[in-house]
């Protein structure tokens, strides 16, 4: 069975950006065809940890992410990149301690002026930490918000048989 790990890197508890997070898991899982177990991480619930090397609790969740099919990174734009949340999380992996991952960028926004966002600057890192990054990232404006099954059906159209091809190989 495939895991699909889902780390949201919002400041805001239950955000928006980590409803699109979640569909982008929901697409992926169906492209798929078959049941996959989900993994989901809110980092608002773990802030006051991020910077505890040793916290038990976060240490169990980077080893799950890392042993994870594929891991989707969320963040909303946070001048013109994603957030200190999400970078405290990942920065608690070594060089590669990524290897072995699918991974799926993506980043939401109030315009899509910061679009290549989650090309420019989060893909790199995750690239940085050995994961494999098979399809563009995904950018979400907050104008698309109304309609993001449909720009989530779009992106998947593309991506899904790319992350799939990934995990076959």
């Amino acid at each position: 069975m495939t895991t699909i790990a889902v780390i949201t890197g919002n400041p805001k508890p239950q955000s928006r950006t980590h409803s699109v997070a979640l569909a982008v898991a929901d697409a992926i899982a169906a492209g798929l065809g078959a049941p996959a177990d989900r993994l989901e991480i809110d980092l608002t619930e773990h802030a006051a940890r991020l910077f505890d090397w040793s916290d038990p609790v976060l240490s169990g969740l980077t080893a799950a992410v890392a042993s994870a099919d594929v891991a989707i990174f969320a963040s909303p734009t946070y001048k013109a990149s994603y957030t200190g949340m999400l970078k405290a999380f990942l920065d608690r992996y070594g060089s590669n301690g990524l290897a072995g991952v699918t991974a799926v960028p993506v980043m939401t926004g109030g315009w899509p002026g910061h679009l290549l966002a989650v090309e420019v600057h989060l893909r790199p890192v995750l690239v940085e930490l050995a994961a494999t990054v098979p399809a563009r990232g995904l950018y979400v404006t907050e104008p698309e918000l109304p309609e993001l099954d449909a720009v989530v059906a779009r992106w998947s159209a593309t991506a899904t048989p790319l992350i799939i091809r990934s995990l076959e190989s």
